[in-house]
């Protein structure tokens, strides 16, 4: 089952490198992370998307709190939550398919951010199957390049991740 692991942590060197080893040294995957500076720029929300089962998360999440670095840890697909993923795609393109492509643009609620003679770079927001739907619904060989960010999430309501 997919989880979305959310933890608070300091915004130190190395700190990165313990928690993403604390997944290789149990044999687990992190599908995707994303990390940056909260609104205090010493403390560094980390978020990641890993697949297990209840207890095999229940254990990561144990050691997760263990680590120096980190101050506090919470699994959000526990509870009721948005998760969102930015997806950039650099297409390339022809006069005739330029119309086609801008409205496949507007159908999934993207932006077209570039505009070459030959190419559209595009941008998306949502959650990974609108991002891989997009994707789907395209020539693979119009695709340039294509640049995910890894899942980031909230968990709804009054509930919230913080000091």
């Amino acid at each position: 089952m997919k989880h979305i692991i959310s933890m608070l942590m300091e915004n130190e060197s190395g700190a990165l490198s313990r928690v993403s080893g604390l997944f290789s040294a149990r044999g687990y995957n992190i599908q995707s992370l994303a990390v940056a500076p909260t609104e205090n720029y010493s403390i560094s929300r980390l978020t990641l998307v890993s697949y297990g089962t209840e207890h095999q998360i229940e254990q990561i999440v144990k050691h997760l709190n263990r680590l120096i670095d980190v101050i506090k840890v919470v699994d959000v697909t526990e509870s009721s939550h948005i998760e969102r993923e930015l997806m950039l795609v650099k297409l390339k393109v022809t006069a005739e398919m330029r119309e086609e492509i801008k409205r496949l643009a507007d159908i999934f609620r993207g932006t077209i951010i570039d505009v070459t003679t030959t190419t559209y770079s595009v941008q998306l927001v949502g959650n990974a199957q609108k991002l891989d739907a997009f994707i789907s619904s395209l020539d693979n060989k119009i695709i340039i390049e294509t640049v995910r960010s890894g899942v980031v999430g909230l968990m709804r309501g009054e509930k919230s991740l913080h000091l």
